[in-house]
């Protein structure tokens, strides 16, 4: 693809799930720099955003579906950093990045796509995903570094749990190692960790934990966010932590259910 084709497919759209706007910036095959006319779409979506109302930005990273994983990973990751250090190069503040992960290669079957050139051209990009400030409503908060009250929740959609499991996945270490520095920070912050479940019939109050065989899943997932804090020198005299079950839904669906939030105790 002519890379004039690549420059018109920087667009903005809505990602339904998770209603949130995103920005795809798209990148020549094998390549992950990008050139002077890409970069000043990317400046001109840090002016046009108003910074005010974001809480986070993820950043993401892809490859289409040639080379191998290892080599596709690498790339990706290259893709996302280079669309971070442009955002901080331009003045977007680095502390609002709050994820920054490459995913590797997008695989398709190439005998199923109507289009497969344009397919794989569309798969070789950079989404960026902005959270707005309190989107959760009043009181609740998408991470530590609000002007947090007692009471306040802070919900962070990173810490989710695999169904039946309370093991953290790779996503989540990485935003409560984010959350621990934040704390080390915040010495004066104390809070109460709550797991929860989806999937679990009503008569149940709890799922049950597939490799201790337990009806506590959601106490066992607060638990587990409890010591890998405690791991990152967060004292355990600021934390306590709970199992709620299945009682407080989000209404977003099943994955976001499979969550913890904190509740502040104390400031």
């Amino acid at each position: 693809m002519k890379i004039t084709l690549a420059l018109t497919l920087f667009s903005f759209y809505t990602v339904t799930a998770q209603q949130k706007p995103v920005e795809t910036i798209y990148f020549e095959f094998d390549k992950y720099d990008l050139t002077e006319k890409q970069i000043s779409v990317v400046s001109n979506f840090i002016k046009n955003i108003d910074t005010a109302k974001v809480e986070s930005i993820q950043i993401y990273g892809y490859c289409d579906d040639r080379g191998n994983d290892e080599y596709n990973f690498r790339l990706s990751n290259n893709r996302a950093n280079t669309i971070q250090n442009i955002l901080i190069n331009k003045g977007f503040n680095e502390s609002k990045i709050v994820i920054l992960e490459g995913k590797g290669r997008v695989v398709v079957k190439a005998d199923t796509v109507e289009n497969l050139s344009e397919t794989r051209l569309r798969n070789r990009r950079v989404d960026l995903i902005v959270v707005k400030k309190n989107s959760f409503g009043k009181g609740v908060h998408t991470s530590f570094k609000d002007n947090l009250k007692v009471g306040d929740k802070v919900y962070l959609e990173s810490i989710l749990f695999e169904i039946g499991s309370a093991k953290l996945t790779g996503s989540s270490k990485k935003e409560l190692d984010k959350i621990a520095v934040t704390l080390q920070k915040h010495r004066n912050l104390y809070f109460e960790i709550r797991g929860h479940v989806c999937c679990t019939p009503e008569i149940y109050s709890d799922g049950i934990d597939r490799d201790t065989k337990e009806r506590r899943l959601s106490w066992n997932r607060a638990k587990t966010v409890f010591h890998y804090l405690m791991s990152k020198k967060v004292s355990k005299s600021r934390m306590t932590y709970v199992g709620c079950g299945n009682r407080y839904p989000l209404g977003k669906g099943d994955n976001y259910d499979r969550r913890v939030e904190f509740v502040i105790t104390k400031i």
